[in-house]
């Protein structure tokens, strides 16, 4: 995990969250928490994500991001913006259905972001509902995401 970080700004509404490193599961409580903090703001009103010095992005991450674009969308009528410069992941995001999502940008965001997500400690129980969740969200993006991830969401729900 220490290779892992997530960074927050926010600016009058404006949101931006900036993940570093191999970005996994571990971060996912910290994430869920954030975006209804985020939402709850009287005054939102954009959101970025930057995964410009991402080296990974586990699935799980990628559902949390899935929910949070297809939340903003829902609740507000609008993308949020996505940052990417490293090809591996902009085939990722792309074979995830990330497209349909949000404004796929190539390059860096440079808003500065000061605080730190710190990771929380999560009962296993609360991660695994997490997990579902966010495997349940990338697999309404695509059938490849379906047959990917259901043997998955299968085992975790029947634990």
């Amino acid at each position: 995990m220490s290779d892992c970080r997530i960074r927050a700004g926010s600016d009058g509404g404006a949101h931006v969250l900036k993940l570093e490193g191999d970005v996994r599961l571990v971060m996912c409580t910290a994430l869920d928490e954030y975006f209804d903090r985020m939402f709850a703001e009287p005054e939102f009103l954009s959101v970025w994500v930057d995964v410009t010095d991402a080296t990974g992005l586990d699935s799980t991450t990628l559902g949390m991001l899935a929910k949070l674009a297809i939340s903003t969308k829902s609740r507000y009528g609008f993308k949020p913006a996505l940052f990417s410069c490293d090809p591996s992941i902009d085939r990722l995001l792309m074979a995830m259905g990330f497209s349909q999502l949000f404004d796929l940008r190539s390059g860096r965001c440079d808003v500065p972001c000061s605080q730190d997500l710190p990771a929380r400690n999560a009962s296993e129980d609360e991660v695994r509902m997490k997990v579902i969740d966010a495997h349940r969200t990338l697999m309404g993006l695509n059938e490849a995401n379906k047959a990917a991830f259901d043997d998955l969401v299968r085992t975790l729900e029947s634990q």
